[in-house]
């Protein structure tokens, strides 16, 4: 292998990106969108919760409870009803998520016994909202009988000490705020990589068929493993370079805490590269057509990355079989390394086990790659 053939070829491929609108446009459009709308778009956090409220007793304290669901600002109160054919219908409509209904005899119940019960009702089409906000309401009913409570013992000359409590202190690691946007910009980073690394490096060798300059590439005296080495290196520039850019939006625009190495990341997304960048240029060997090249590239890398690797669902409760599954699943180290140099400051020696998958990966699917392209026509 020469360094002047190897610089050549990668000179050559780097005059094709530049020709090229379409590749370009997705090593460096695409980036800064898929920054924008998955950083934005995605969130597990639930605010402002559209709550209809069906107060039937409509007293000084009943509307003190229904005051302290809007307080928190995790619930909005959009309509007071006024029937229980008003709460299923507003359900129907999607006016809102959940009603509180409060009983008419609530007070009086409450006055008398110590307890009274509320009524909510949840639209339980989508699970995840319908969880959280129950969560939610749950602890605005905490805080409320807490409240009650204390008064209750009081009027009734009890003390709090003669009944006796348990006080819990949660302390929460690593993400204070409990803002699910520290959780998911470092997976949206490894999403960008490999759908923008897979699907310019899918093209490399295609677009040679396609174009028919095969014959001439061939007839070069440059060797088949300076051919993938010069076409990639343009591509390893520029995805580390998006990659740059990525993190630094992800810290300075997104606010997510970075408490890491920056070598040990960028030492990770290297490797990651090479895995990404070495399976598109083996989609590219094997399918001559570009078209079919990047949907194929668009399966293999985007599908993995999103739903197998823990960026949108934690990989400790999918089924054994599937957990298993992800172990080839080379998304799931780089998202690891992320999360855990950006929440968790971890190091060389914390990372190790993620950062040896990402090494085999790197090393098999390269040595994959240099042996896939021959110099012929077949």
């Amino acid at each position: 292998m020469k360094l002047r053939r190897l610089l050549a070829m990668a000179y050559k491929e780097t005059l094709q990106i530049w020709r090229d609108p379409r590749s370009l446009a997705i090593a460096l459009i695409m980036p800064l969108m898929q920054m924008g709308l998955l950083g934005y778009g995605v969130s597990l956090d639930i605010k402002q919760v559209p709550l209809c409220v069906y107060d039937q007793e409509n007293s000084q304290l009943s509307r003190a409870i229904v005051s302290r669901f809007d307080a928190g600002g995790w619930f909005a109160t959009t309509r007071v009803l006024h029937s229980q054919a008003d709460v299923r219908a507003a359900m129907d409509a999607g006016t809102c998520i959940g009603a509180v209904v409060i009983p008419v005899d609530f007070s009086r119940q409450l006055a008398s016994t110590g307890t009274a019960s509320i009524q909510a009702v949840f639209d339980a089409t989508d699970v995840n909202t319908t969880n959280i906000a129950q969560g939610y309401l749950q602890g605005v009913v905490a805080q409320i009988n807490a409240q009650i409570q204390a008064q209750w013992q009081a009027a009734h000359g009890v003390s709090a000490s003669q009944l006796g409590q348990v006080d819990l202190q949660p302390s929460t690691w690593f993400n204070q705020t409990l803002d699910s946007r520290n959780f998911i910009i470092p997976g949206v980073v490894a999403v960008i990589l490999a759908l923008v690394g897979a699907q310019l490096t899918s093209l490399t060798v295609s677009r040679e068929w396609e174009r028919g300059t095969m014959e001439q590439l061939i007839s070069t005296p440059v060797t088949a493993l300076e051919v993938m080495l010069g076409k990639l290196l343009p591509y390893f520039v520029i995805g580390m370079a998006d990659a740059a850019i990525c993190l630094t939006l992800a810290v300075y625009w997104f606010g997510v805490p970075f408490r890491g190495s920056v070598l040990t990341l960028f030492a990770a997304t290297a490797l990651f590269s090479l895995v990404i960048l070495g399976i598109g240029y083996l989609i590219s060997v094997r399918i001559r057509s570009q078209l079919a090249a990047s949907q194929v590239a668009l399966y293999v890398t985007l599908l993995p990355t999103t739903l197998l690797s823990g960026y949108t669902f934690p990989i400790d409760q999918m089924p054994k079989p599937i957990q298993a599954l992800t172990l080839v699943v080379y998304p799931r180290y780089y998202v690891t390394i992320l999360r855990g140099i950006f929440l968790k400051g971890s190091t060389l020696a914390d990372l190790w086990q993620p950062l040896l998958g990402l090494v085999i990966f790197a090393v098999v699917i390269v040595w994959l790659a240099a042996r896939a392209f021959h110099k012929c026509l077949d």
